[in-house]
């Protein structure tokens, strides 16, 4: 890998997140509920603008910082940023930031996302009265706002258009849930993944829509790859050590806490991952050839965020506060069938409800058609949690 541009941030960045077609990168400041916003032209980074910059540090960790920490996203085409947390939503664009009405300042941070066509957002939690129940849809332009399904942490968008894939987290389970993206309100497919505990990042697809990623989770750095449309687990990893059960050692801790949650990326070839590490090296793993390689690119100094540009790209952020930007020194990303889509759509229908015994639901190696989790009595060690914990509850019914 080579390095097309360097900076220092002036702070640690903990998240990256690039506009999917401009040279434009947000990064979430790691000391205060500040974005940072980039601009990659010409072979040099720029800081352009921000949103919260004068913003109070965060006082600790814990529940304090996560109601704080803003969320974001990019409007699919425009030079545009939205931003949220509990308190307002916020536009930011090159000509300055603007508050958007018609949100009343609720009790949980929130996740926001812009539908694929950039004419609505899509918020999580609503703030009604079923709490983290369901979702908003908001129009800006006019203000009106419909009352959707249930999603949290993001919004994933298949590159090649036509879906999207949000979780729905629960201590004991995940699901990662897709729907079609012309809908002005998300509607889950019958046809679903199950991940075991929660704590899930939003997937990232691989530019050719062949396989998407998910990192996770509560207790473990764990990184899960599955195949599109089949859902097939394809790779699994835990970064770092495993978890050694509780109470977790302070020593386990302080190297899984080392460990980025924002550190996965597709490289432009097709199959190609990428993740960093706490000493400086970002692996990239060839999926289907199970080729690794290893690239020292921060100089011990810690990944703390990667992501990549539309052109393939890599950027990276560092514990001391550099930025760079690597060339991977491949061809342009391969673009997404949408073949795949309407695949999957043609084996699957609405969901009336996202109840386990609604869905065709896989983990990515066993399966389960609607009302047969029901009848699971018994299970193997291998099994994960949830379905150990389906089991015992049958057997007590």
């Amino acid at each position: 890998m080579e390095a097309l541009a360097q900076m220092r941030s002036g702070a640690t960045i903990e998240r990256l997140l690039c506009h999917p077609r401009l040279p434009l990168i947000a990064g979430w400041d790691a000391d205060r509920p500040a974005i940072r916003i980039w601009e990659f032209a010409v072979g040099r980074l720029r800081e352009i603008g921000g949103v919260g910059a004068d913003s109070a540090g965060y006082h600790s960790a814990g529940n304090h910082r996560f109601q704080r920490t803003p969320s974001a996203a990019w409007h699919p085409s425009e030079p545009q940023l939205v931003v949220a947390d509990r308190d307002c939503i916020t536009r930011w664009t090159p000509s300055g930031i603007t508050a958007i009405g018609g949100m009343p300042p609720i009790e949980y941070p929130r996740d926001v996302a812009f539908s694929p066509d950039g004419q609505r957002l899509w918020l999580s939690p609503s703030g009604g009265e079923d709490g983290w129940e369901s979702s908003i849809t908001l129009d800006p332009l006019s203000g009106a706002t419909v009352i959707g399904p249930r999603w949290d942490t993001g919004v994933a968008v298949y590159p090649g258009g036509g879906l999207v894939a949000t979780l729905e987290s629960d201590q004991g389970a995940t699901l990662v849930l897709f729907s079609r993206d012309t809908e002005p309100v998300l509607r889950p497919m019958r046809r679903a993944l199950i991940l075991d505990c929660d704590g899930y990042e939003t997937p990232v697809f691989s530019p050719d829509g062949r396989h998407f990623a998910v990192r996770g989770n509560a207790y473990d750095n764990s990184l899960e790859v599955f195949e599109f449309p089949s859902l097939r687990r394809v790779l699994v990893l835990t970064l770092g050590d495993p978890s050694p059960g509780y109470p977790y050692p302070q020593e386990w801790l302080d190297s899984m806490n080392a460990w980025s949650r924002h550190n996965v990326a597709f490289g432009p070839s097709p199959g190609a991952l990428c993740f960093g590490t706490p000493k400086g090296v970002v692996i990239e793993i060839e999926i289907d050839g199970e080729q690794v390689t290893e690239h020292e690119v921060m100089a011990g100094a810690g990944v703390t965020a990667l992501t990549a540009i539309a052109t393939g790209e890599l950027v990276v952020a560092g514990h001391d506060g550099t930025l760079l930007v690597l060339s991977v020194g491949r061809a342009a990303p391969a673009q997404a069938s949408t073949a795949a889509v309407t695949e999957f759509l043609a084996g699957t229908s609405e969901a009336p409800a996202t109840d386990l015994d609604q869905l065709d639901l896989t983990d990515g190696n066993q399966t389960w058609q609607p009302g047969e989790l029901g009848t699971v009595t018994d299970t193997s060690d291998s099994d994960p949690s949830w379905l150990k914990i389906q089991a015992a509850m049958n057997r007590r019914a």
